[in-house]
């Protein structure tokens, strides 16, 4: 719920679907712990650990299950900041804990590894090029590791394949 400042849960077992319970947000924008200002996207991972893209704060939080307070994983704000974010719009966390970000102010993905965070595609400004992108909105992968990316402004959806010798490579197809 961007405009509420808020994320909700809902469980798929309420028969009358009317019980939300508030996953993170105090529906006031702000930049505490606590708070969100426009949370754009959202991924739940195999612990029921809630990251947020914190987009006009320019940072992803993570609530661990049950806590309504975040800790900022990425972003200048962060413990370990080696990243600057610009209103970022989604991200995934892979089954080894490495985090994929849509950075859509800086029209590029990021990703995490053992040395912080770098830029995997659109490092070079943006653009409608095979390597650029304009105002990207979310990102998944297939089984396959190969990135499919929504360039909104480009109007198309760029594919980018895993190249398999080097983590965090990816090739335009």
């Amino acid at each position: 719920m961007r405009d509420h400042n808020q994320v909700v849960k809902r469980s798929l077992n309420d028969a009358v679907m009317n019980s939300n319970g508030i996953a993170a947000g105090t529906g006031s924008p702000g930049s505490d712990s606590n708070q969100l200002d426009y949370p754009w996207g959202i991924f739940v991972d195999v612990n029921l650990d809630l990251y947020v893209a914190d987009s006009r704060n320019d940072r992803v939080q993570l609530f661990q299950s049950g806590e309504s307070n975040g800790i900022t994983v990425a972003g200048s704000t962060s413990r370990y900041p080696t990243i600057t974010l610009n209103r970022p719009s989604g991200m995934i966390l892979d089954a080894e804990k490495y985090l994929f970000i849509v950075d859509r102010g800086n029209n590029r993905i990021v990703g995490s590894g053992l040395n912080g965070f770098r830029c995997l595609v659109g490092c070079y400004g943006q653009g409608s090029q095979s390597n650029q992108m304009s105002v990207p909105s979310s990102l998944s992968f297939d089984g396959f590791g190969n990135m499919f990316v929504v360039d909104d402004r480009n109007i198309r959806i760029q594919k980018f394949l895993l190249m398999k010798d080097s983590f965090g490579k990816l090739k335009k197809s």
